[in-house]
């Protein structure tokens, strides 16, 4: 059934279907250039591809499970990404969107992936990069995303190492938030009020000065709103690939969270609009 596959795979079968729509132009052309046959259909490439996010398992695994080598395998999962992100229906809005519209709420949190001890030292490169990517917070070398969501949809992503605070990332990432526009955020953001002055931080308790009832109320109901993006984050790390230890190189990080991320609001808009086939004429 549908539940049965998006538990497998890590989409829904009508998911699955648009991005079968969207990549057959580029496989037809594929096909053309070849000197041989494909060793894998369409489906079954693109099925390799999301169940690498899904279990990340290694690629070498993931081919025998195919019955493809490791090279074929690793070729598929590069050919598949390269033309998802080509396709329209997955590209995140971006900062533009906040340019154009005028969205009365939105909510930003920052998700970190844990990633492999960098090399210490490299010729030409910055020294010390195990300090640079290493997390205070998490106790280990990562990855920060900065996600920007309104009504369920992600609007923009910002990456960064683990050495950066989430306060330090937003003034980083030159967010064009109106002044009109309410932006949730938590307490890793204290002082963002300096920057966007219409902005809702929770109430901070101190030793000395504890927090009244009514502040508790006021943080109690900026939580419930405010985890929405707990949900986002939990709805993309059922792939496994932006969950666990990231074990690839880094500089592909942002591309694969950017389509995982197009992938959840392809869903989100599915779901509102209960109708596939309008999201299918966008690709």
């Amino acid at each position: 059934g549908n539940t049965q596959f998006r538990r497998l795979v890590g989409v829904k079968r009508s998911t699955f279907e648009i991005m079968i729509t969207g990549l057959k132009p580029s496989w037809r052309k594929k096909q053309s250039r070849g000197r041989s046959s494909p060793k894998l259909s369409l489906q079954n490439s693109l099925l390799l591809t999301l169940s690498y996010w899904r279990d990340y398992a290694s690629i070498a695994k993931t081919g025998i499970n195919f019955k493809v080598s490791e090279t074929t395998a690793y070729r598929i999962i590069v050919w598949t990404e390269n033309e998802l992100l080509k396709l329209k229906c997955f590209h995140l809005p971006g900062k533009n969107s906040l340019y154009k519209n005028t969205y009365e709420l939105v909510k930003m949190d920052v998700s970190e992936c844990p990633i492999e001890r960098p090399k210490r030292n490299s010729k030409g490169r910055r020294r010390n990069r195990q300090k640079h990517y290493y997390s205070g917070k998490k106790k280990r070398h990562s990855i920060k995303a900065q996600v920007i969501v309104e009504k369920g949809k992600i609007l923009a992503t910002y990456f960064a190492n683990g050495k950066k605070h989430d306060f330090r990332m937003f003034k980083e990432s030159k967010l064009p938030l109106p002044a009109s526009t309410i932006a949730e955020v938590d307490l890793g953001y204290q002082g963002i009020k300096r920057y966007h002055k219409n902005s809702n931080l929770p109430h901070k308790k101190t030793k000395k000065i504890p927090l009244t009832r009514e502040q508790k109320i006021q943080n109690k109901k900026q939580a419930s709103s405010r985890v929405e993006v707990e949900h986002i984050f939990a709805s993309l790390k059922r792939f496994k690939i932006i969950s666990q230890k990231y074990r690839n190189r880094r500089r592909r990080f942002g591309l694969r969270f950017n389509l995982i991320a197009a992938i959840h609001n392809l869903e989100w808009d599915v779901k509102l609009r209960k109708n596939s086939s309008l999201v299918t004429n966008q690709c």
